[in-house]
């Protein structure tokens, strides 16, 4: 419309039930745009709520085993890591060695190996397997 007092500006929004929303207010003149604020303001809120519905959080999930698991305690594990990596969830893998059994990081590479080929045709090693520690830590991701 280009520039016109404030007064009429006011005058024309009123008469079309609209309202008068200041857009710049640094710039000279001030730019002013002619809307229904509250449809704006909702149309808003009603987007920033379908993008936040649309946002993807993976939460990271913990499985706990031990170095001398049990071979069915081992796929009873696998069958959870399944279900979370199905949810697109990240699974952290912590092996815990107690007293002596620091001694047996062999059979504690083993149950990850296994843990591995029991999951490669759903996850893949974010982190490889490391030892902190009396831990060994292994994160897996979804495909």
């Amino acid at each position: 419309m280009g520039v016109v007092p404030i007064h009429k500006a006011l005058q024309l929004a009123a008469s079309l039930g609209m309202d008068l929303v200041e857009i710049s207010p640094m710039a000279k003149p001030p730019v002013c745009k002619v809307m229904d604020y509250g449809k704006y303001k909702y149309e808003l809120s009603k987007r920033q709520s379908r993008n936040k519905k649309q946002q993807n959080t993976a939460q990271v999930k913990e499985i706990k085993v031990r170095p001398k698991t049990d071979e069915h305690d081992i796929q009873v594990k696998l069958n959870h890591i399944r279900r979370f990596i199905a949810k697109k969830d990240k699974v952290k893998v912590t092996l815990f060695f107690r007293g002596r059994e620091v001694m047996l990081k062999n059979m504690g590479e083993e149950v990850f190996n296994k843990i591995i080929s029991g999951v490669a045709d759903v996850a893949v090693i974010e982190q490889k397997p490391k030892f902190e520690g009396r831990v060994m830590v292994m994160l897996l991701t979804p495909k």
